[in-house]
């Protein structure tokens, strides 16, 4: 068997035509992804796959389903960096973010984003993230 030596992605996003566009992208940028279009699909891939880095779209199943992704996340893999993508303030008017210790406490994701942001800026910030 031939281990790889791309860092692996895990993508979790119940959006099919973001995460195939997503997942090219980031495959294209040289990067192994792995896929999950459900927060229960994303939590069954974390049982046997400890990624290099996660992005979890807020909500999936539930409006909440990004935070229980990176709770769980954190709990198995506290090193892996993650960053929540989503378009959720467009999308209902909430805006929250990690500027404030109080959101730090309670969304354990090392990075928010809205969806929306440019592909070259996603890299940027996964690079930062991995320290690439």
């Amino acid at each position: 068997m031939v281990m790889s030596d791309k860092t692996t992605i895990l993508l979790a996003d119940d959006d099919v035509d973001y995460l195939f566009q997503m997942k090219l992208h980031l495959q294209q940028s040289g990067y192994k992804v792995i896929t999950a279009e459900s927060q229960r699909e994303a939590e069954e891939l974390l049982q046997s796959v400890q990624p290099d880095l996660a992005i979890f779209d807020l909500m999936m199943e539930t409006e909440d389903s990004g935070f229980i992704l990176c709770y769980k996340t954190r709990r198995k893999y506290p090193e892996v960096p993650i960053i929540i993508a989503t378009a959720v303030a467009s999308e209902t008017g909430v805006s929250f973010g990690l500027n404030t210790e109080e959101e730090q406490r309670w969304i354990k994701a090392d990075l928010y984003l809205e969806k929306g942001i440019r592909k070259e800026q996603m890299l940027t910030e996964i690079k930062k993230l991995l320290k690439a």
